[in-house]
């Protein structure tokens, strides 16, 4: 027996979080009853519907995309704005993003179909790094690249503490290249940390995920995680070791 809104996030139709989400809004039916209550258990024998849709289960699959700027980490958007699954028209899972990158920031993003997987990567609790180059506007000051390492105070809280460097500056041109690496995801979390000391991000883009990197790739193309690479992502969120 498996709690329901696991079963849903293996089965790839959401993350767990959005599963459960689902749940408590009466989306969810277990042997044509709709089911309300987050810590049900099912069994392999009983039908679950998800909107209506009988679950089936899927293949797991894991993909690297070099996410192209002016694209939406998302399955669908309601404006009719390219999303990162527009790029993978031709797959037959239905795959969705782990976590996410802004419209106007490229680089590395993971899409699958498994939800637990997902969790595992982008809940803070597991501490994954993130890094990411930011050309900004002004040069930042060592007090306040000291500010970022340290942890600074947003509006929704202070961050953890960063690793951050400037790669390269030109007083002159008032500009600036850094790079910084975190393990949260707050929305837009990069560009507020360097709003907050004075320097904002003109260009964002994610470099690497953990140990992965965009070797190889352009924007707009994506490659299969290796099975290996797979399992060295679970050995990292649960031990923080590379096994």
């Amino acid at each position: 027996m498996e709690r329901l809104q696991k079963v849903i996030a293996y089965a790839g139709v959401a993350s767990r979080r959005k599963a459960e989400q689902m749940i408590l809004e009466g989306k969810v039916k277990v042997n044509g009853v709709v089911v309300r209550e987050l810590g049900t258990k099912v069994s392999n024998s009983d039908t679950i519907e998800v909107e209506g849709v009988k679950l089936e289960k899927e293949d797991k699959v894991y993909y690297l995309l070099y996410k192209p700027r002016g694209t939406i980490s998302a399955v669908t958007d309601d404006k009719g704005r390219k999303t990162v699954t527009d790029l993978f028209k031709h797959i037959p899972q239905r795959i969705f993003p782990v976590g996410r990158l802004d419209y106007d920031t490229s680089g590395l993003l993971l899409l699958t179909n498994d939800g637990e997987f997902s969790y595992m990567l982008t809940h803070p609790k597991f501490k994954i790094d993130k890094t990411y180059i930011a050309r900004v506007k002004g040069v930042p000051t060592i007090e306040g690249l000291k500010k970022l390492q340290r942890g600074i105070k947003l509006e929704d809280g202070k961050t953890a503490p960063a690793m951050v460097s400037m790669t390269s500056s030109d007083e002159n041109a008032g500009k600036a290249i850094c790079e910084i690496t975190i393990h949260e995801g707050r929305n837009r979390q990069v560009r507020r940390m360097f709003e907050a000391i004075g320097t904002p991000v003109v260009k964002l883009k994610r470099e690497r995920f953990a140990f992965l990197d965009l070797f190889g790739l352009a924007p707009g193309e994506y490659r299969e995680l290796s099975k290996h690479e797979v399992k060295q992502l679970r050995v990292l969120a649960e031990t923080g070791k590379i096994g």
